[in-house]
């Protein structure tokens, strides 16, 4: 098995789990009412907590009521620190967190993997937090669930909607754009 490590813990975020859990759920109970249904994607930020953590937890708080639901998220952020051409998908079977492991749905990834602009290199998920700083707050709101994280570089928009819509699937996935 291949784990990313979180590499902004300590920094976007608590690298404590106590203190990420505290501060996370404290976010959650002072989101904003959410609506009686639950979203099919949902956009939220991915800076660090300090200044976007209640946004975040407001977006990701619509959930709670379907909590059961979603067995998968596919999260999609930019490539901040390498550059890249199209989507990268990681080599990684798990991504970490304080909080604990996240399972990347492998057999998602393979359904993309053929895609022309799709790239399995773990190289610009390593130091990247765009995807990373979202993963607390659906390990506190889920159930259970499996990642795909695609980081996005220089890509047309077709080459997003590709992936997107063979991934769309049913009630049990959930779209996230890390803004």
């Amino acid at each position: 098995m291949t784990v990313r490590p979180p590499a902004v813990a300590g920094s976007f975020y608590p690298s404590d789990p106590a203190q990420l859990r505290t501060q996370v759920m404290d976010l959650l109970a002072n989101a904003e009412d959410s609506p009686n249904s639950r979203p099919k994607a949902l956009i939220a930020p991915h800076a660090g907590y300090a200044y976007s953590g209640q946004v975040a937890a407001t977006a990701f708080a619509t959930l709670q009521d379907g909590r059961e639901t979603v067995s998968r998220v596919v999260l999609i952020g930019p490539a901040h620190y390498v550059y890249l051409r199209g989507v990268a998908i990681p080599a990684a079977d798990v991504f970490g967190t304080p909080l604990g492991p996240v399972p990347v749905d492998v057999e998602a990834l393979g359904k993309i993997a053929h895609l022309p602009f799709v790239r399995r290199t773990d190289r610009p998920h390593t130091p990247e937090h765009s995807l990373e700083v979202e993963l607390p707050f659906p390990q506190s709101v889920l159930a259970d669930f499996q990642l795909v994280p695609l980081v996005v570089g220089d890509a047309a928009p077709q080459d997003i909607a590709d992936p997107l819509g063979e991934l769309w699937a049913g009630p049990e996935t959930l779209i996230v754009p890390a803004y």
